[in-house]
C-alpha cells in the first residue's frame, strides 16, 4: 500500500516534469523553425528591441531575487516572522516576473528565434546565445512544473522546493547570459530620450 501510495505521488511531479520539457521542446522548435523578424514587436520607447529586453530582464531579475528571499521568509528560513503581506507580495511579484518573461520571451523567440548553428556570415553562433536560447525555452517549461507544484495536494513535499529552485536557477541563468552579458558588454541601453 505505501508502494502505491509514494507511486501516486510521484505521478505528479513526473508528469509536471514531462509537460514542462514538452512546452520546451516545442517553444525551441518554433523559435529555430521560425523566420526572425521585428513586424509584431515593440520597444516601449527604447532604440532597440534588444535594449527593451535588457530593461526588462534587469527586472525580472530583481523580482527573481525578491522571489527567493521571501520565499525563505515565508518557509522559516530567515531569522524573524514573516508580515502578513509577505504572501501576497510574494504571489504578486512572482506573477509580475512571468508576465515580465513572457512579454521577452515572445520578442526573444519572434525576433531573433533560436540560433544554434552558425549566423548568416558564415560565423558559428556563440556559445553564450545557445545556452541563453535553450534555457529561455527550459524556462517556460520550469514555468508549467512550478505551477503543477503551487496547485497540488497530492504532491511530495519536496516538489515545491525542487520547482522552485529549477525555476529560479533557469531565470537567473537566462538572465545573466542575456542582460548580464548585455550590461557588462555595452552598458545600460539607450531609451530615446524617455
Amino acid at each position: 500500500m505505501a508502494d502505491s501510495t509514494g507511486q501516486k505521488s510521484l505521478a505528479v511531479p513526473l508528469t509536471a516534469f514531462a509537460a514542462g520539457a514538452v512546452v520546451a521542446v516545442l517553444l525551441g522548435v518554433f523559435g529555430k523553425a521560425h523566420d526572425p523578424t521585428l513586424d509584431g514587436t515593440t520597444s516601449l520607447g527604447f532604440d532597440t528591441v534588444i535594449g527593451m529586453k535588457v530593461v526588462l530582464s534587469v527586472g525580472i531579475g530583481v523580482l527573481v531575487v525578491v522571489q527567493l528571499f521571501s520565499a525563505l521568509w515565508l518557509y522559516g528560513k530567515l531569522p524573524g516572522r514573516p508580515p502578513r503581506w509577505l504572501g501576497t507580495a510574494h504571489r504578486a511579484s512572482g506573477t509580475i516576473a512571468l508576465l515580465l518573461a513572457v512579454f521577452v520571451g515572445y520578442h526573444c523567440l519572434w525576433a531573433l528565434g533560436l540560433e544554434t548553428g552558425h549566423l548568416h556570415n558564415g560565423e558559428k553562433v556563440p556559445l553564450r546565445t545557445v545556452v541563453h536560447g535553450v534555457l529561455g525555452c527550459a524556462v517556460f517549461g520550469a514555468v508549467i512544473v512550478k505551477v503543477v507544484a503551487v496547485r497540488s495536494r497530492r504532491a511530495p513535499g519536496w516538489f515545491l522546493q525542487v520547482a522552485g529552485g529549477l525555476l529560479f536557477t533557469l531565470l537567473v541563468v537566462v538572465v545573466l547570459t542575456s542582460a548580464g552579458w548585455y550590461l557588462s558588454e555595452k552598458g545600460w541601453p539607450d531609451s530615446g530620450g524617455y
